[in-house]
């Protein structure tokens, strides 16, 4: 602590930083609980034949959060794979992606560096039907590429590795950049999927829709099953929470040390203003009861007895007998400081 019992500037900013931290994550959490908790509320419907039923009864004609799960099937042409035979889908993303080792000047090492160089989404129009045939409802799937969790399937993958002459190594060495080659990487949303779609959705005419969410929730097209995906959202709320109760304590604990701080400071100025108050009182008490001869040979440390020590080898007269045994090893004299090698009665006739 400073004077005055004012925290250091890095204790300042120490709490500061600490309660910044542990606002951000608890805005966090609360973000992440209130999607677990839209989600655990979403309503569940099924691809039969009451689904159009459910929406014309439904305010709008719109379920404004609802959990279908079905089958991608494409609506007109599908995309096909550049590189695997016989597969096809309705979303494909092409990556190209450069692997590099960086030197590090600080830590002195070589670090991996990966750079997306290039990457292309394709996508055609699809819909969601029963894994079982013969139900009659489909469901359009609107704005694929905005879905939180869109769940593509790596089906190539190849890295190209880099042709290094030694003239390029001693370059890449004085560059501080060493390439290791390019990746290149196909994912595909494939048509036959099972798919859990998590939205809006709305009858328009006569196409029915799943489509981004208009309240700010998640918009998800996910493979895994509603309860997985429900799991793996309260997984990271119980994450999240637990981050910012740590960080919680760490501010709590701060805080305290600062507040034991100047509280001891305030406990110890209390003391000495108790000491000079009772220091004053003797002053006063002496000088009444015995004038001002009285106060001038009164000890300087109990202010109540008559000095009756010479302290040697400096030679001064402050002190009682009884103050000048309660002096702590090695005794010194209280005005100069000085050692104390030996002590001569005062005797006053």
């Amino acid at each position: 602590m400073e004077g005055g019992g004012r925290p250091s500037a890095a204790q300042a900013v120490l709490l500061a930083a600490s309660t910044a931290i542990t606002a951000l994550l608890y805005s966090i959490y609360r973000q992440k609980a209130r999607v677990a908790s839209g989600l655990e509320g979403a309503r569940k419907v099924r691809l039969d034949g009451d689904l159009r039923a459910v929406l014309l009864e439904a305010p709008g004609r719109c379920v404004p959060y609802a959990v279908i799960e079905g089958v991608v099937r494409s609506v007109k042409d599908t995309l096909s794979s550049q590189f695997v035979e016989n597969c096809k889908g309705v979303v494909q993303r092409l990556t190209l992606q450069e692997h590099k080792m960086v030197w590090n000047r600080t830590t002195h090492l070589w670090n991996d560096y990966e750079k997306i160089i290039h990457q292309r989404t394709n996508t055609t129009p699809f819909d969601l039907v029963p894994a079982e045939d013969g139900a009659g409802v489909t469901v359009r799937v609107m704005k694929p590429l905005e879905a939180a969790e869109l769940s593509l399937e790596t089906v190539y993958e190849k890295f190209h590795p880099s042709v290094q002459s030694f003239t390029d190594v001693i370059g890449h060495y004085i560059s501080g950049e060493r390439p290791k080659g390019i990746q290149e990487t196909e994912q595909m949303l494939k048509v036959g999927t099972a798919l859990t779609g998590v939205g809006e959705l709305v009858l328009d005419n006569a196409t029915i829709k799943l489509q981004p969410p208009k309240q700010g929730m998640p918009y998800y097209l996910s493979s895994l099953d509603f309860e997985s995906l429900l799991q793996k959202q309260e997984s990271s709320v119980r994450f999240w929470k637990i981050l910012t109760v740590v960080f919680g304590l760490a501010t709590c604990a701060v805080l305290f040390f600062l507040l034991r701080k100047q509280y001891r400071h305030h406990r110890e100025r209390q003391q000495l203003r108790q000491m000079q108050e009772e220091f004053r009182q003797a002053q006063e008490r002496l000088a009444s009861a015995e004038g001002g001869e009285g106060l001038k040979n009164a000890c300087v440390v109990c202010l109540s007895s008559t000095k009756s020590c010479v302290f040697l080898e400096c030679g001064h007269v402050c002190s009682c007998h009884e103050c000048y045994q309660a002096l702590p090893q090695p005794k010194k004299c209280p005005i100069c400081r000085q050692g104390i090698t030996r002590v001569v009665p005062l005797y006053n006739s």
